[in-house]
Formats: C-alpha cells, sequence, structure tokens
C-alpha cells in the first residue's frame, strides 16, 4: 500500500512466496503494531507455522505476549527470531531471559550471535558445537541449553545426560525437530534483518523445524476466508486457506456461514503488487478467490469440521465520529467507509442516517492516521476526525426479571418473560430459553433469540450490554392475532425492561502496561499512574532502567505515551495490551446519547417501529 511505503510500516497483512531448496512456502506478513492486531488475529488462523519477531533491543513487549498466548492457544509451532543484533542496546542474554520468563521456558537457542551491535558480524551454530559433559555450564547460546532444556521434554535424552552418555549434535537436532514440529519445543535464531544476516539460517530453520500443510486435495471442500480486498478490475478477492479440497476456476462453491452458493472466476496467486492468474489451488494452499460477491472474512467455505477456531485479540477500545468535507461528499464517504469495513469488520461503521453522522471503532491514533491517509490517497477523500471517545460497556447490576406484554394496538400478540443475571466478566452474552415449543413455536422462539443481541446494543447508559445472563421463561402467542414480526417488537421492550429492574454498572476498558524510562524518572512515573487510577506491581530497577507492569484505565491514559517520551526525552517506552473490561469507580459518569427511541417508551416504541414495519 502507499501509504505503508511513505511510513515504512506494515497495515495489512500481506501474502508473498518463494521456492527455497526445492519447497514452497507462502508467507503472510503482518503489522507489528498494537493498534493493526485485527489483522494479525486473522492470519493467525491459516498457519502451519509462525515466526515470532522479538527486538532484541525493546525485548518482549505486551504484544507480543498477547500474539505468544494466541499462538499456543492455537498450537501452531513457532519459531522464536531475535532481530536488530546490529543496534545500538542490543542485549541477547537479556531479551532470552525476559522470553523464558514472559514467553516459554522452552526456547531453545540454536544460534549464538558472533559480536553485539556495530560488531555484529553473524550466528554460530550451537547445534554443531562439541557436545557437553554432564554438570558443564551454560550461557544460555550453547548446545549444553539445548541439551538442558530438551532434557524437560525427552526421557531417553535426560537419562542419557544424566548418565555421561555421549550425546551427539545430531541427536540434540533431531529431539528438537520433532517437539517443534508439535509445538512443545522453540528454536531461537538471532539476526540482523536490516543487514540480510540470519535470514538464510531463518528459512533453513522453516524447512528443518516447522510441519509442512496437512489435507487432501481429493475430499471435499474445507477452507476459511482471512482476507478481503477489492480488485478494480475483478471486483471483490477473497484470501482463501484451503484445509480440505479443491477450487478450479468456475466451480460453484458453498458458503457455509452465509448459506449461499457462488460461482468462481478467477484464482489468482497475489506476489506484493504483482498477481498470477493460477485457475486452480489446492489443500495446503492459500489464494486469492475473485466472483465470491458476498464473502465476507471470517466465512468458510464448504465444510466447517476442519477449520480451526479463531482467536479472539483485538477489540477496538475508541470511537470515533468522521466528517466530510461537504454534505456532498457523505455518500461517497459511506461507500469508501463500508468497501473499509469489508476489508477490516472491527471498523463497525454505523452511519446514523437522520442525524447525518458517521462512527467507526478504532484501536489508536496511528490507525486514525492511516484512516485519514487511506481515504485521501484511495478515495480521494477529505476528512476530519473528531477526538476518540472511550467504548465503555454495561452489565446488570443484579438478578431481575422483564416482562412485556404486547397486545395492543391490533393486530399484534407477543408475551415475553425473562430472567436476566450478571454474567462472569468477559463472559459476553449468554441466552437460553425454557419455553416449550407447544407455549410458544420453535420459529417465534429463533427471532427472540435473534433479538436479545441487538436489544442489548444499547443499556440504560447508551452501551452495550454484555457480562450478562438472559434466560426467556415465559412466552405466549396467539393463532390469529401474532404476526411473526411482533416479537422483533417485544423483544427489546422486555429486556430493556428487566434492564431497568437490574439497573447496570458502568464497566471500563483496562490496558496491561509495562513502562521502561532511566531510573530517574521513577518518581515522576509513579506519581502520573497514581493519578491515572493505575494498579501496579512493585517496579524493578536494574542497569539504569526503571521498569513497572500494570493496569491503566484507557480513558485516563490515551495521552499518556505522548507525555511519557516528552518527559524523559524519548527514552521511555510504554507498551499496552487489552486487559478486559471492570468496573468503573463510582465517580465516574460516562453515559451515550441513545440512538432511535427507546423502548422503555413502549407507546412512543411501538409507533416507531410499526411505521417502520409498514413501509
Amino acid at each position: 500500500m502507499e501509504v505503508e511505503r511513505e511510513r515504512g510500516i506494515s497495515v495489512r497483512s500481506a501474502t508473498t512466496s518463494l521456492v527455497w531448496q526445492n519447497t514452497w512456502i507462502n508467507l503472510v506478513d503482518t503489522p507489528g503494531h498494537v493498534d493493526f492486531l485485527s489483522e494479525v488475529e486473522r492470519s493467525l488462523r491459516v498457519m502451519d507455522g509462525a515466526i515470532l519477531i522479538i527486538s532484541a533491543v525493546e525485548g518482549v513487549q505486551s504484544q507480543t505476549e498477547m500474539i505468544w498466548h494466541a499462538l499456543q492457544s492455537l498450537k501452531i509451532p513457532t519459531l522464536l527470531y531475535m532481530n536488530k543484533l546490529d543496534r545500538v542496546g542490543a542485549n541477547p542474554e537479556r531479551v532470552l531471559q525476559e522470553i523464558h520468563k514472559q514467553l516459554t521456558g522452552m526456547a531453545v537457542p540454536i544460534y549464538a550471535p558472533l559480536g553485539l551491535e556495530d560488531t555484529f558480524r553473524g550466528a554460530r551454530n550451537v547445534l554443531e558445537d562439541a557436545p557437553p559433559a554432564a554438570g558443564a555450564g551454560t550461557t544460555g547460546f550453547d548446545l549444553a541449553a539445548a541439551v538442558e532444556k530438551l532434557s524437560e521434554l525427552d526421557e531417553p535424552l535426560l537419562t542419557s545426560y544424566i548418565e555421561g552418555a555421549p550425546i551427539t549434535a545430531h541427536e540434540v537436532k533431531s529431539t528438537l525437530q520433532r517437539y517443534a514440529r508439535q509445538g512443545e519445543a522453540f528454536p531461537l535464531l538471532v539476526g540482523a534483518s536490516s543487514k540480510a544476516i540470519g535470514i538464510e539460517e531463518l528459512l533453513a530453520a522453516i524447512l528443518d523445524y516447522l510441519p509442512e500443510p496437512r489435507g487432501d486435495a481429493e475430499q471435499p471442500l474445507s477452507a476459511v476466508v482471512f482476507k478481503v480486498e477489492r480488485d478494480k478490475t475483478m471486483g471483490r478477492m477473497a484470501y482463501v486457506r484451503l484445509y480440505e479440497g479443491t477450487i478450479r476456476n468456475r466451480d460453484t462453491i458453498v458458503n457455509a456461514t452465509q448459506g449461499v452458493e457462488e460461482k468462481v472466476t478467477q484464482i489468482r496467486r497475489i506476489d506484493g503488487r504483482k498477481a498470477e492468474d493460477l485457475g486452480v489451488v489446492a489443500a495446503g494452499d492459500i489464494a486469492a478467490v475473485c466472483g465470491l460477491a458476498q464473502v465476507r472474512i471470517g466465512d468458510v467455505l464448504g465444510r466447517p469440521d476442519s477449520v480451526p477456531p479463531a482467536p479472539r485479540m483485538a477489540v477496538p477500545l475508541l470511537t470515533v465520529q468522521v466528517h466530510a468535507e461537504s454534505d456532498a461528499q457523505y455518500p461517497a464517504l459511506v461507500a469508501a467507509l463500508q468497501e473499509l469495513t469489508d476489508e477490516d469488520p472491527l471498523l463497525d461503521l454505523q452511519w446514523l442516517q437522520d442525524e447525518r453522522e458517521l462512527h467507526v471503532k478504532v484501536m489508536g491514533a496511528i490507525q486514525l492516521e492511516i484512516l485519514t491517509s487511506l481515504l485521501s490517497s484511495r478515495f480521494g477523500l477529505q476528512v476530519r476526525f473528531d477526538h476518540p471517545s472511550v467504548i465503555y460497556k454495561e452489565t446488570p447490576s443484579q438478578a431481575g426479571e422483564g416482562f412485556i406484554a404486547y397486545t395492543m394496538p391490533k393486530p399484534c400478540w407477543a408475551i415475553l418473560r425473562f430472567h436476566i443475571e450478571p454474567g462472569a466478566p468477559g463472559s459476553g452474552l449468554a441466552y437460553g430459553s425454557q419455553v416449550r415449543g407447544e407455549q410458544l413455536l420453535v420459529q417465534y422462539q429463533n427471532e427472540v433469540a435473534r433479538r436479545v443481541p441487538e436489544a442489548l446494543q444499547q443499556g440504560l447508559l447508551g452501551w452495550e450490554v454484555t457480562d450478562v445472563k438472559v434466560t426467556l421463561l415465559e412466552g405466549e402467542h396467539h393463532v390469529w392475532h401474532t404476526h411473526p414480526l411482533d416479537f422483533a417488537v417485544a423483544t427489546p421492550m422486555g429486556i430493556m425492561q428487566g434492564l431497568a429492574q437490574t439497573g447496570t454498572t458502568l464497566l471500563e476498558p483496562m490496558l496491561q502496561v509495562r513502562i521502561t524510562v532511566p531510573e530517574e524518572f521513577g518518581g515522576k512515573v509513579l506519581s502520573d499512574l497514581v493519578q491515572m487510577r493505575a494498579t501496579f506491581d512493585a517496579p524493578s530497577i536494574a542497569g539504569g532502567r526503571f521498569v513497572l507492569e500494570g493496569r491503566l484505565p484507557v480513558a485516563t491514559s490515551l495521552e499518556y505515551p505522548v507525555k511519557l517520551s516528552a518527559m524523559s526525552g524519548g527514552r521511555g517506552v510504554i507498551t499496552s495490551s487489552f486487559a478486559g473490561y471492570q468496573p468503573s469507580p463510582p465517580d465516574v459518569h460516562a453515559e451515550r446519547k441513545r440512538r432511535g427511541v427507546n423502548p422503555l417508551d413502549q407507546s412512543k416504541y411501538i409507533l416507531a417501529v410499526r411505521k417502520a414495519l409498514s413501509m
């Protein structure tokens, strides 16, 4: 993308491919900045293996830990690559300790750096060293360290090590290969990518330690869409990973997520800005498929049973209003933002036509800058964003019931009773029904189940209601008077009536942060954190650096990275990751203007909705 070339950062995931030692490798490059974590999230789902890049200067950052946990939850075999050994401040021993402490104790260095900073000239293969004697000391980057780590997993190797039996480098490597491909041990390499030092070793490690793709091209299709782009000539392109089966030009394939069939017009391999018409793509491979006009990110094509679950890491914490340069440009701006939302669903575009307001959700300030640049360069639109505001949520304060008898004005009949109670933190919405089919027809119960999430989009304070358990206790329809949409009208009124009974508690988003500053700024950082309502662990001081970890409310810390940089002369570093929602203190008030008529005003709501239904 033009904006990526201008800024020298990755904004979207990008695919390329290469042949190394007669092996075809598909490479998906993902952004490293936390504002674009959604791109990482979608790409992880389609990986056979991963390369997690860690800076030898900055070390393990918050987003590194977040991505690591996602890799582990999906059981993706992973290589660890310590980059920037040529940079001032590179400290591989310290970063190795961080990796063992914060990521995994089973990181096994297979190369040791030769030189450091401006003297860094490459790496030595520690698996070609002379085998260690039992009890020999280890520097962390040698064969003894590899044997000690692998002995924790492999009993025969442990026995040989304890008994002092000969252990060859070949035995160590083959043991590491076995456990690395199972995702139980993690080879660690070093390099300086900007100088192309360590790249060939990394490519060799991909073949040695990561598994080949599984899947049978002759089986029925099972695939997932992990990226959507729009091409000027071909329209919507869906990047697809195939787990089973084959797709050919002019095939008709089933989108299992949406329940539709569509015809493939072309299959492309995308390499940067170049494209090659393949005509066919088979299990284990990825390609851009054209012709699927209705496809969306995350859709499963064919059978869903071979597709792994999607991780959930990226959570937009800010909402912002977008203004066009003139009223005449709003239709074009809506279309442009809808196209960008197709490519990144977490933008969650909301177009309030009556108020002529456009709202999107974002991860941070850098993403806003990129959106401004994209809208200008790609769509020719000059826009202005308001100051972002924090996305709060609500949860029921206690258990209660909501009841609605929607029987007037005729013809209508829908009676519902809900039990509403708080759920566990982070549990989202749990919905269930205790109503039998003879009391309320299944088709009406399905309509209620579909409308409950919509009804919870705005609570008493105008925010989405989450961490809530809703159970349908009673339901009743009328043989003559009930219209199928009566339950679409009744459900929001019943839910809101229940929330009025339970009351709601405001929830605010929190960040897990790590702050590193020169030691002399430690006291000022502590003072700032207290003012921001932070909770934090005891700080550590080493090598003249003050390091502190804790939790911060998003609302109080929006401007802090800029403040920290200015205060420390650019020497302070703050990394952050989403740490969930928690109840706000009693003195924090955040109410959002409700959109549309409040279902608690039942008469006005019924009139408004029925007018909409009659249109």
